[in-house]
């Protein structure tokens, strides 16, 4: 006996709800206020959001020829007010060695102490993949464990 084939529901049109006065306001790419920026451009100034949250949302190209709908595509961005934004806090020594201490965290093997010039997978494998399984590694990826900590 054949086997008839399911047929599939086809899912309806989801389209983009209609613009309302209850959001964000949206600004097309073109006529955007000078005043509005991205957080990219935000951070080229030197400047931050503050705590700020965004104030509008940059719409996508293709959601401008439909000035009448809202933008959910995930090419939209989010506008920030450069009035109300706030300097950059600038690095000092003791962030940037906590950071340094991080990243040797994330990139040295416990197994051959190497440190990586990339992030070793160690939540999951637990070492590098030479220490793993025998993968031979380059030897321009990781920096060789010292042989002694002494100064002379």
């Amino acid at each position: 006996m054949p086997r008839t084939r399911a047929r599939r529901r086809r899912e309806p049109l989801r389209t983009p709800p209609p613009r309302s006065t209850a959001g964000l306001p949206e600004h097309d790419r073109s006529v955007c206020p000078p005043h509005l920026v991205t957080r990219r451009q935000l951070r080229a100034l030197g400047l931050r959001p503050g705590g700020h949250d965004p104030v509008a949302v940059l719409r996508c190209r293709s959601c401008a020829y439909r000035p009448d709908q809202a933008c959910i595509h995930p090419t939209r961005a989010w506008l920030w007010d450069t009035t109300t934004a706030l300097p950059k806090i600038p690095m000092t020594l003791d962030k940037e060695r906590a950071l340094d201490a991080a990243m040797a965290a994330r990139s040295t093997c416990p197994a051959c102490r190497r440190r990586y010039h990339y992030c070793l997978p160690l939540r999951t494998i637990g070492s590098c993949l030479e220490c793993h399984d025998g993968t031979p590694a380059d030897p321009t990826t990781y920096i060789a464990p010292a042989e002694h900590l002494l100064a002379a």
